[in-house]
């Protein structure tokens, strides 16, 4: 979801603005839990980061930017070709309580 946010969100993708997409479409979560994410897709190739301009409206400091490399491209495809396949044998949820 994360991976998603930060696609969705292009050059403007940085810690809040992910959280509220992330919110916007139904999933809460700490804005820590946001840059721990962050920090693990980074570690992992997914995603990379840089940081802007620092600005007076955050007290002097830099936001850290996020993008999206091929790789992590490639593994948010994966994901999503696997949910799909999943999901196929689930025509009609109604009633079911497990």
């Amino acid at each position: 979801m994360v991976l998603l946010a930060v696609r969705r969100l292009g050059e403007n993708a940085y810690g809040v603005p992910i959280l509220r997409e992330l919110e916007e479409h139904g999933r809460r979560m700490a804005v820590a839990t946001v840059y721990a994410t962050l920090d693990r897709l980074e570690a992992k190739g997914l995603v990379t980061s840089w940081f802007g301009e620092p600005t007076s409206e955050r007290g002097g400091k830099a936001k850290r930017y996020f993008r999206l490399t091929a790789r992590g491209v490639r593994e948010a495809r994966a994901t999503q070709r696997v949910l799909t396949s999943l999901w196929a044998d689930f025509t009609n949820l109604k009633g079911e309580t497990t």
